[in-house]
């Protein structure tokens, strides 16, 4: 396994594996049983970092989410497993009833449901302190120095180590990393976004917002984070969902465009030159981006898991990159 360090203050930065194991579908789709032999196979070839959130999965449900957050607990529990493997979870969009969801009755992103979500998420999780907070998605009732204050509190309380920011306009992370810079506070530090191979428009209005996707890892996004390379890209959805390699699993509309025949043919071309699939060739274009990047990938299998583990030591030549980089 090989790792990069998240954060860049001594006091709280946490070296973590270039593959981070989303665990989005456990205790849903994907049996604790089965879960716990992934989890302890992942930590087994060196994984260290596990991402969940604290509304994984309640679509699968129709409750509030908290599934996966108590699994992974229970896993740490039975398993004596302490501050050696960190966990990255999410708040702010937890439906605030079962039968609703983030779009109509999010919990959002004030001080008080900032800290009641974090509470929440380490009772189940079995945490003193959460290794890796992040703002799951925009909150626009609430002013954005209330949020931001409301992360800090958290970390200067030692509750909370990191923070993150998923799912946010570029100008609005700035925004808070801004507030919280002059008022001397901790800000974000990961963010968290959709990011692969193939290229998402992302001028097609999303559940988010009318103005595009605001999930997706734009240039602008890309250009932000090469500028401040105190920064980390968790790029979530890597594989998409196993629309690279399943007949049956069509490519989202934001990814038929022209772009995508020329890329997918480049991407094709390595992973027969290399032997590796072409999931293990996007997960190392991915890991050894000139951005520092960490692919976040789920799996509901050992055999899945294993397939991403083998792209940690795939290493593409400068010519196959050069060959990927430039097909557009």
């Amino acid at each position: 396994m090989r790792y990069r360090t998240l954060g860049s203050n001594p006091a709280t930065h946490r070296k973590v594996s270039v593959l981070s194991l989303g665990a989005m579908l456990f205790g849903t789709r994907t049996d604790e049983a089965t879960a716990f032999a992934i989890l302890d196979r992942f930590v087994e070839a060196g994984g260290n970092f596990i991402d969940t959130s604290n509304n994984y999965a309640f679509w699968n449900t129709g409750g509030q989410g908290g599934d996966s957050e108590t699994v992974i607990g229970n896993w740490r529990r039975s398993r004596g497993i302490g501050d050696e493997v960190v966990i990255a979870t999410k708040l702010g969009a937890r439906p605030l009833a079962p039968g609703t969801s983030y779009t109509d009755n999010p919990e959002g992103l004030s001080a008080k449901a900032i800290r009641e979500a974090a509470e929440g998420s380490r009772e189940r999780l079995g945490m003193e302190k959460l290794d890796l907070l992040y703002a799951h998605i925009e909150d626009p009732r609430t002013p954005l120095q209330e949020t931001v204050e409301g992360f800090a509190a958290l970390v200067e309380e030692g509750t909370v180590g990191m923070l993150g920011v998923s799912n946010h306009w570029t100008w609005k992370v700035e925004r808070a990393r801004a507030i919280a810079a002059a008022a001397g506070l901790p800000g974000y530090e990961v963010l968290q976004y959709h990011h692969t191979y193939l290229r998402r428009r992302a001028d097609i209005p999303g559940q988010l917002s009318q103005d595009g996707d605001i999930g997706c890892f734009t240039g602008e996004l890309q250009s932000y984070v090469r500028a401040n390379p105190e920064l980390t890209l968790v790029a979530y959805s890597p594989l998409l969902a196993g629309a690279y390699t399943r007949a049956d699993k069509p490519l989202d509309y934001p990814l038929e465009h022209a772009g995508t025949t020329k890329r997918r043919a480049v991407l094709d071309e390595v992973a027969k030159e290399t032997g590796a699939t072409v999931n293990q060739v996007v997960l190392s274009w991915l890991i050894d981006s000139d951005i520092p990047t960490v692919p976040l990938a789920g799996a509901s299998s050992l055999e899945q898991l294993e397939e991403n583990l083998a792209a940690v030591d795939l290493v593409l030549s400068a010519d196959q990159r050069a060959r990927l980089d430039a097909a557009n």
